[in-house]
């Protein structure tokens, strides 16, 4: 098959992304308003509550057609022996849409965060931006899942720790985008920009 023009993809793939934060936003709106999350769930408990009200959205099939999988294994060459599926990369939430020919996909990690927390900002550094900057994990968006204090503290507390390690040029901004009101960009030279959204459930017990 004939490589796409590489317009026409970047369009297909950009419209993609947007469709499957939204999808992801909407839930987490969802999340906050039926109050099931609880401030002490690990971060796989909270994506798949979010996995599960995606799955639920109408939109998904009827105007996006897009395949959800939860804590999806990436593939990778490794001896294929016993218990080799345990040692293959694990992302939290895969997307996946048809169009073109080709599968389009895309994926979400998430980390919980804490304010006054380095240890969890430090792992959403180096656990989490750094899989998807040295490409161990392929075209996707960063997750957040504040569950102490205030984003914007917590964003410069990520923000210190890169600047600590040199790495200046590629803290989180703030940006606005036509379809997510808010969501935090990076850049870096090896992926370009790297997404960010994060969700702040501190008042959800309230």
């Amino acid at each position: 098959m004939m490589a796409l023009n590489t317009t026409v993809y970047e369009k297909f793939r950009n419209a993609f992304e947007q469709k499957c934060c939204q999808l992801i936003v909407e839930a987490y709106q969802t999340a906050l308003n039926e109050k099931v999350i609880q401030l002490d769930w690990n971060e796989n408990d909270i994506s798949y509550e979010l996995y599960e009200k995606m799955e639920a959205n109408p939109k998904r099939i009827s105007l996006f057609k897009i395949h959800l999988s939860p804590e999806f294994r990436i593939p990778k060459d490794v001896p294929k022996l016993k218990s080799f599926s345990d040692k293959l990369p694990r992302i939290d939430l895969k997307m996946a849409h048809f169009a073109l020919k080709q599968e389009f996909k895309y994926f979400f990690e998430a980390k919980r965060l804490k304010e006054k927390s380095s240890h969890l900002k430090r792992a959403y550094i180096n656990e989490g931006m750094d899989r998807y900057i040295s490409e161990k994990y392929p075209l996707g968006c960063m997750l957040g899942y504040l569950l102490e204090g205030k984003t914007n503290e917590t964003i410069k507390g990520i923000n210190s720790l890169l600047e600590k390690d040199k790495r200046d040029t590629e803290v989180l901004s703030l940006k606005s985008e036509k379809v997510l009101k808010s969501i935090y960009q990076s850049k870096h030279s090896d992926i370009g920009t790297l997404k960010h959204l994060i969700f702040n459930f501190t008042n959800i017990a309230n």
